[in-house]
């Protein structure tokens, strides 16, 4: 059964639109209240926490409200990047906990990512029974007053997600030496990020740190990587590290302005773990991850499987295949060993650790030559246009065309009115031929 509200990344739209707004979030937090006030583990408790964007003051309130009318007690944290909300859900012992985010998406967008009492994102059957509760009558699962949900804020969310992530490493781990730009998207991870590295001795240059609700991936963070790359030249820093709006993506750039995608990321920390044997069964990717990283871990017999695109699905066969180590070129990098879910800081940390001793980055990254790849985002009014004959028809016609030179993926967005068009071949003049014939009909 398809689900009715629900994505590939939780529920994302529009401000105001037919599901992103004060109402439906009451009744999302009301639904969720419910289902898990019924599983009884726990003490009926949810947090939240946020990105920077003006909306989040309208839906957060609602969001409450539906909680605590189900008789949960909630704690609100602020803006947090979303991997600390997912800690921080399993250490408090929550029932629940809820990031409301759009992640890399405009401002005008926002949306909601659910954790269950584990940190892990909540499972397609688990949000089938809460959207099941969405439709039903309100005033069937409101809580009598004596049992309605308490509210409380807590300052202490950043210091305390900081504190976690510096667990992981040696107590004696230090930047200091080494400088170091980060743009934090104007979103979740301005404040913990510079925090978090300065802490650790490193002399930081912030930028992206000035939200204003309306800011936040303008022109900035992991989907604008040109911005990190000018600034690592400009101040002759050793690394570059941007982030998406609610940080839970990571796009690097070495000292010499090369920009470091997911994938590259992925492959350093994978031969660094297998060399060091922390590398557990393999690493997981997604249909979108470059072929040459597939070929590159051939090489390295390094076992490596691919996901739908979604960083709750790598983590689903990572956790079925007992792997340690997965994502997506995005950005979106899962270690297994520390987390959940998708934390550029601690991916940041990580690759930090292994050049803290003068290891130069351009170094330790790049590690593969990438397989030509191109890819076309194309905004559409439905999505429902892929299934259309003639753009089924097309896209037989450009694997025809392909014949064994490359591959072709056409799929939906799970997060926006797109579809997107992705293409690999060594063959430039052949794939630019393919992908346009598909988006030209799509179109």
């Amino acid at each position: 059964m398809s689900k009715k509200y629900f994505g590939t990344d939780g529920i994302r739209g529009a401000i105001n639109s037919k599901n992103i707004n004060g109402d439906m979030f009451f009744k999302f937090g009301l639904a969720s209240g419910i289902y898990f006030k019924s599983q009884k583990k726990r003490k009926q408790t949810a947090i939240i926490a946020k990105d920077t964007r003006l909306s989040g003051y309208t839906l957060e309130p609602a969001l409450v409200s539906g909680l605590t009318s189900a008789g949960m007690h909630v704690y609100t944290l602020g803006p947090l990047p979303t991997n600390g909300l997912a800690m921080l859900t399993k250490t408090m012992k929550a029932n629940l906990g809820i990031m409301i985010t759009a992640s890399h998406n405009p401002h005008y967008d926002n949306g909601l990512k659910l954790f269950g009492p584990d940190g892990m994102k909540l499972s397609d059957k688990i949000e089938q029974k809460i959207e099941n509760l969405i439709d039903k009558k309100i005033v069937l699962n409101l809580s009598s007053p004596e049992k309605l949900g308490r509210v409380k804020r807590l300052e202490s969310g950043t210091n305390d997600y900081i504190k976690i992530l510096k667990k992981n490493f040696i107590k004696e781990f230090n930047l200091r030496g080494l400088r170091i730009v980060i743009d934090c998207a104007n979103g979740a991870g301005y404040k913990a990020g510079p925090e978090l590295l300065k802490s650790l001795g490193a002399k930081v240059i912030s930028i992206g740190v000035n939200p204003n609700g309306l800011n936040i991936n303008n022109n900035c963070g992991s989907t604008y990587p040109n911005k990190i790359k000018y600034a690592v030249k400009k101040y002759k820093a050793h690394l570059g590290i941007s982030l998406d709006g609610d940080a839970d993506r990571i796009i690097m750039c070495d000292e010499m302005g090369n920009i470091i995608d997911g994938d590259q990321i992925i492959a350093a920390l994978a031969t660094r773990w297998k060399n060091k044997k922390m590398l557990k069964g393999g690493v997981v990717g997604t249909l979108m991850s470059n072929y040459g990283l597939e070929k590159f871990f051939r090489s390295k017999k390094i076992k490596f499987i691919r996901a739908n695109v979604g960083d709750r699905y790598v983590k689903e066969k990572m956790k079925k295949n007992n792997f340690n180590l997965g994502g997506e070129q995005s950005g979106h990098i899962i270690l297994g060993k520390f987390a959940t879910t998708g934390d550029g800081l601690l991916v940041a940390l990580e690759a930090l650790f292994a050049i803290r001793k003068g290891r130069k980055a351009s170094d330790f990254f790049n590690k593969f030559k990438k397989i030509p790849q191109i890819l076309k985002n194309i905004q559409v009014k439905d999505k429902g246009i892929i299934k259309n004959y003639e753009v089924k028809k097309s896209i037989k016609i450009a694997e025809k065309l392909m014949n064994g030179q490359g591959r072709i993926l056409v799929r939906q967005s799970g997060t926006e009115s797109k579809i997107r068009v992705m293409g690999e071949s060594e063959n430039i003049k052949l794939l630019k031929k393919c992908i346009n014939i598909i988006s030209k009909k799509i179109k």
